[in-house]
C-alpha cells in the first residue's frame, strides 16, 4: 500500500509456505484481499512477491502469468518487489545455510533471477520502479582461503554484472527501471557496512565499468551510473542490528559512495543485555534455548566487555561456546513479529526499527521500497502465535503509524 506519494509498503509473502506456482497463487488469493480490505480499502495495495526457482518456471507457461495480471486488476493489487534469495524449499524442513544455494557463482542462480526479472517488467507498473533482493553473494563458511574468495568473488560479479546488462536492456525496450538488491546477513560473504562497500569499489565498480563501456558504448560515468541503479542493496534492519551497526552513519556511508537502498526489509532480531549474577544469566540463556529450532540458520553476535565482536554461525553454537561472563550482550537472526519489543526475559531490536523508519521520514529519498519480512511464525512459543492474517495487518499498521 502507499504510506505516501512514492512510498510502498507490502509484507514479503515468504511469509506463506508453498513452492509452487498453483500453491503461491492460492495463499495470495486467500490473504491478500482480506488484508487489503482492511488496510488499503479505497486505494492499489502493492504485494511483495516470493517466487521459488519452480515457482517461476510454471508462472511462465500455458496462460499463467496472464491470469495473474488480470487477478492484480481485478483486485486493485500491484507487484513492486520480490524476493530472490531463497532459491528453494524455505518451509517445514531444514534449510539453515542451504538458503544460499545456488550462489551467486552458479549458473543457477543467474537463470532464476533473469526470470524473475522478466516476470517483474511483465508486472511492476510503468510509473514504480521494481526490485528483487538477493543472496549477498554467497555463504562465508563455505570459503576456507583468501584465494577461492577472490575466485569466487570474480565468477559472482561476472554474473551479477551479466544482470545488469539485461536490466540495461529491459529499460531501453521499456523504459522501466529494475533493481537487483543484494542482502548483506550474518556469515553472508557480505554482512556490513564495511564489506558491502569494499564489494561494490573493488569488484563490482572496478570490473563492471570497462565492461559495460565496452559491451554498451558507454563512457565510464555512464557506466558507473548504470551499475548504481541496476544494483542497490536490501538494507534488512534486523541483520543490521545483529551485527551492532549505528544505522545513520551506514546509510550516510553507503550514499557517500553512490550506493543506493533498493528496499528496506522491516524485521526485529532478538537480544539481550547480560548480567553479571549467574542465575539471571542462565535465565535469559535459558529463553533463548526456546528459540532453537532446526530450520533456520540463528546466527549469533556477542559483545564483550571491549565492545568486540564474536560470530558463532548457529544459536546452538553460541548456548554451548558462548556463554562466558566476558560477554555482555547477545543479538540472535530470528525474524520475529515487529509489533512486539519484548519477547519474555528478551527483547526484540524494534528499537532499531523506528530508527530506521525515522531516517526514512526525514530522508524520504533514501528508499521508496519497504517490506516487513517477519517468516518465523510457526517456530515462535504457542504463546506468541496468532491468525497469519492478523498478524500481518497488525505489523503493517504497526510501521504505517510509525510513519
Amino acid at each position: 500500500m502507499q504510506i505516501k506519494k512514492n512510498l510502498h509498503l507490502t509484507y514479503c509473502t515468504n511469509i506463506h509456505s508453498g513452492e509452487t506456482w498453483e500453491a503461491v497463487f492460492q495463499n495470495l488469493k486467500k490473504y491478500i484481499p482480506s488484508i487489503k480490505s482492511s488496510l488499503s480499502p479505497h486505494s492499489p495495495f502493492g504485494i511483495g512477491l516470493r517466487l521459488s526457482d519452480v515457482a517461476s518456471m510454471e508462472i511462465l507457461e500455458k496462460n499463467h502469468l496472464h491470469l495473474f495480471k488480470t487477478w492484480l486488476q481485478e483486485n486493485d493489487c500491484y507487484v513492486f518487489t520480490m524476493n530472490g534469495f531463497p532459491f528453494g524449499n524455505f518451509h517445514k524442513q531444514k534449510v539453515k545455510d542451504a538458503v544460499h544455494l545456488p550462489d551467486w557463482t552458479s549458473d543457477e542462480r543467474l537463470a532464476y533471477t533473469l526470470r524473475l526479472f522478466d516476470i517483474l517488467a511483465e508486472i511492476v507498473p510503468d510509473d514504480i520502479d521494481g526490485g528483487i533482493s538477493t543472496s549477498p553473494i554467497s555463504y562465508k563458511l563455505w570459503w576456507k582461503s583468501q584465494e577461492e574468495i577472490s575466485a569466487m568473488m570474480l565468477k559472482a560479479t561476472e554474473n551479477i554484472l551479466k544482470v545488469v546488462s539485461h536490466l540495461i536492456d529491459i529499460r531501453k525496450k521499456t523504459g522501466k527501471i529494475l533493481h537487483l538488491d543484494i542482502e548483506p546477513e550474518p556469515d553472508g560473504i557480505l554482512e556490513n557496512t564495511e564489506e558491502t562497500i569494499s564489494y561494490f569499489d573493488n569488484y563490482l565498480l572496478r570490473i563492471g565499468v570497462p565492461m559495460l563501456t565496452k559491451a554498451w558504448a558507454m563512457s565510464a560515468s555512464e557506466a558507473r551510473e548504470a551499475i548504481l541503479t541496476h544494483v542497490q542493496l536490501c538494507y534488512d534492519v534486523c541483520h543490521f542490528a545483529i551485527a551492532y551497526e549505528d544505522h545513520a552513519k551506514a546509510l550516510q556511508r553507503f550514499d557517500n559512495h553512490g550506493i543506493k537502498i533498493g528496499k528496506f526489509q522491516i524485521s526485529a532480531a532478538l537480544k539481550s543485555d547480560l548480567p553479571m549474577e549467574q542465575i539471571q544469566r542462565n535465565a535469559i540463556f535459558e529463553e533463548f534455548s526456546l528459540f532453537n529450532e532446526p530450520v533456520y540458520l540463528h546466527q549469533v553476535i556477542a559483545k564483550d566487555k571491549q565492545e568486540k565482536l564474536f560470530n558463532f554461525n548457529d544459536l546452538p553454537l553460541a548456548l554451548a561456546e558462548g556463554t562466558g561472563e566476558n560477554f555482555v550482550e547477545w543479538r540472535t537472526h530470528f525474524h520475529v513479529p515487529i509489533f512486539l519489543s519484548k519477547y519474555q526475559l528478551l527483547q526484540s531490536t524494534q528499537e532499531d526499527i523506528i530508527k530506521v523508519l525515522k531516517i526514512l521520514k526525514d530522508k524520504a529519498n533514501i528508499s521508496n521500497h519497504l517490506e516487513v519480512e517477519t517468516y518465523t511464525w510457526d517456530v515462535l512459543p504457542m504463546s506468541l502465535k496468532e491468525g497469519i492474517s492478523e498478524s500481518i495487518q497488525r505489523e503493517l499498521a504497526w510501521v504505517r503509524e510509525q510513519l
